[in-house]
């Protein structure tokens, strides 16, 4: 399976999964305000740990496997969070499908490719500095 397809879906799931959460807190607790920025550093953190794994391991063309997985999580969660938010949370319609597939895509992919690509620069300076310290 491609390494970018498996990024792809994991990342997807995930943030289709918090966007589904979210909504849900958001309906039945309007008075929690800080669930939205508590789900965004978990975003933040989940891409720039395995983006930093994956400098530390040393993928060849890494940067452009997160950037295909990035176009393709947007799309993919932006549908997943419409179809959560219809089936568990209230009546949302398929008038939500269209905003989910272009801005929320847009925001989503972002939301994924910038954390992975300074997880890479951190996991990359990692492995430097840990392979000068090992040279006699």
């Amino acid at each position: 399976m491609a390494a970018w397809f498996v990024r792809a879906l994991w990342m997807g799931l995930l943030h289709g999964a918090v966007q589904t959460g979210v909504a849900a807190v958001g309906v039945r607790s309007p008075e929690a305000t800080s669930v939205r920025p508590i789900a965004l550093v978990l975003l933040v953190v989940a891409a720039v740990l395995w983006g930093a794994v994956d400098a530390l391991r040393d993928l060849d063309g890494r940067g452009m496997q997160w950037f295909v997985a990035s176009l393709v999580a947007g799309p993919f969660a932006g549908a997943l969070g419409v179809i959560g938010a219809a089936l568990l949370v209230d009546q949302t319609g398929q008038e939500a499908l269209w905003v989910a597939l272009t801005g929320g895509a847009a925001f989503t992919a972002l939301l994924v490719l910038a954390p992975a690509g300074l997880g890479m620069l951190l996991g990359s300076f990692l492995a430097k500095k840990n392979a000068a310290s090992q040279q006699p």
